[in-house]
């Protein structure tokens, strides 16, 4: 079935696509009675306007890209739901677009949402984006006038609004944790070695190391890569030094690194204690509970889309724009996959 237009209901009434126009959007400047009977004649018949020729007639696309490497990391969809309520509080739609931590799809995606599709953009660097350090398509990006933030996984190589946890704070934060608690051997079990917020903890971890006297060992980072088997990495380790302390660097694997050690024989958390990191669902109802480092993911995509609509709507030239990077503090919610500060084993 043909999609009815402006014209058909021009040609219909016998007046000008304009006079139409203004009739469906409530003009003053149409008189009442064939205000209501266009509008009328619209409704029946399944009029809906077309949103992108109204976007090239109004200069704005009321909608918001985002660029997510990874659904599947709770933190992503925390942030994402922090973004949607924003952008519906403020009348914007979203586009959401997932790069599964591919460089080349990120480049595809960002070549797609440039071409006048949105306002804005929020994104998060793909994990090959980061190990290529290559951002000539955020560049391009750019030159196209669209404004853009960045959050979480960013590039110091590009000028624009930026959002961020202190994640070498996290990683020291965690592992002062452990060492309070009486953990002497920490692990380090990583899925994101080759993303910026990976390599700040493990700086906050080795900060944290040196500050109380232990020597920092390399064998002790399990760097876990797309294919590789976990529980045989963890055999390694566990075969290696007797570990109190393994710091996991996302939920998932942190829960699944808790059912490999379970048949092994270690006791959670007398034998091994157990920090992941992002606050989500399966931390709190896995058994034992798992200690997290909350990285506050609705605030910080509050915040990320609050700082890209008011750039939107600032209308201000290339000259006048100013840049801002906000700092995100991490907490972390003790749960029972740790020992308690005032219980050493």
């Amino acid at each position: 079935m043909k999609k009815i237009t402006l014209k058909d209901i021009a040609a219909h009434f016998g007046v000008s696509v304009s006079t139409v126009s203004k009739a469906i959007n409530d003009s003053y400047e149409i008189s009442a009675s064939l205000k209501t009977k266009i509008q009328q004649y619209a409704e029946e018949n399944n009029y809906s306007p077309n949103r992108l020729a109204l976007s090239l007639l109004n200069k704005s696309t009321k909608t918001i890209g985002i660029v997510l490497p990874n659904i599947l990391n709770y933190f992503f969809t925390q942030v994402f739901y922090g973004i949607e309520k924003v952008a519906n509080e403020r009348g914007y739609n979203l586009i959401s677009c997932i790069s599964n931590e591919s460089y080349e799809k990120e480049v595809k995606t960002l070549g797609v949402l440039s071409s006048g599709t949105v306002d804005g953009l929020i994104i998060s660097l793909a994990e090959e984006t980061q190990s290529k350090n290559d951002v000539t398509h955020l560049e391009k990006f750019i030159k196209s006038q669209i404004p853009l933030v960045l959050f979480d996984r960013i590039t110091d190589l590009i000028d624009c609004d930026k959002v961020i946890v202190d994640d070498l704070e996290a990683g020291y934060k965690a592992t002062n944790y452990f060492i309070k608690t009486g953990c002497k051997n920490i692990a380090i079990v990583t899925p994101i070695d080759h993303s910026s917020v990976g390599r700040l903890r493990i700086d906050g971890y080795k900060k944290s190391l040196a500050e109380n006297n232990i020597d920092y060992d390399d064998r002790l980072i399990v760097r876990l890569e797309k294919d590789d088997d976990l529980s045989l990495l963890l055999t390694f380790l566990l075969d290696y030094k007797k570990i109190d302390g393994i710091l996991v660097l996302d939920e998932i694997t942190a829960v699944k690194l808790m059912k490999i050690l379970k048949p092994k024989g270690y006791k959670i958390p007398e034998d091994i204690s157990i920090i992941g990191f992002t606050n989500g669902k399966l931390s709190e109802y896995v058994t034992p509970s798992l200690t997290t480092m909350s990285q506050h993911g609705s605030y910080i995509g509050e915040s990320t889309a609050r700082i890209l609509i008011d750039k939107i709507e600032s209308n201000l030239s290339q000259e006048e724009e100013t840049f801002t990077t906000k700092v995100v503090k991490t907490s972390l919610i003790v749960r029972e996959s740790t020992k308690n500060q005032s219980t050493k084993y």
